[in-house]
């Protein structure tokens, strides 16, 4: 994988997303509850930590815990909750290395549709359903994985044209465009709370 992704709106950040498929998963795993940039910036931060260049999965699962959780604590932390995201983030590597051998791209390489392509993202610790269809959305979009049904998969992610999440950032436009997109919900559920 490389290819140009513009997600953390740092170019070190967003060149190791568009080469790593680890760093693109935890970027995706560490954005809730922080802005955007801040989550997808956080791999860049957890390898530089870590004294690399790139992420690997079987490091950061076999890593001391409170070491981790430290690593990640550090600042400025990588998360708003770095001492939980740190355990999950290593649930998620150690999955990846029980079920696919450490390698990230295994959970997409060959999914034959984009609902089996779900259901393995589902599977992924700390990914539910929205993060799951919003990654899909994600590798259909702009990382060329588009198993037969991946736009249908995704729901109103995967649609073409849309500017909803992450999948439909490409730059700081796109970003304006999605940020104008989650405040206009925020207010419409807040409005039907209130009814």
């Amino acid at each position: 994988m490389d290819v140009r992704i513009r997600l953390a709106q740092r170019p070190e950040a967003d060149a190791l997303l568009g080469r790593s498929t680890l760093a693109a998963l935890i970027g995706m795993l560490l954005d809730q509850q922080i802005p955007m940039e801040w989550a997808f910036s956080g791999p860049y931060t957890i390898a530089e930590r870590l004294g690399g260049d790139d992420l690997d999965a079987q490091e950061i699962a076999a890593y001391d815990p409170e070491a981790f959780a430290a690593l990640l604590s550090e600042k400025p932390a990588v998360h708003r909750y770095p001492g939980s995201m740190a355990k999950r983030v290593q649930q998620l590597c150690q999955y990846l290395v029980d079920h696919y051998d450490g390698d990230p791209a295994a959970v997409w390489r060959d999914a034959g549709t984009g609902k089996e392509l779900l259901e393995r993202l589902n599977a992924l610790p700390g990914f539910g359903k929205q993060k799951s269809q919003i990654f899909l959305a994600l590798l259909g979009k702009q990382l060329g994985v588009a198993p037969e049904g991946w736009r249908e998969a995704a729901g109103a992610y995967g649609e073409a044209g849309s500017y909803r999440s992450v999948a439909d950032i490409t730059g700081p436009e796109s970003l304006d465009k999605v940020r104008a997109y989650k405040q206009e919900a925020k207010r419409a559920a807040k409005a039907a709370a209130k009814k």
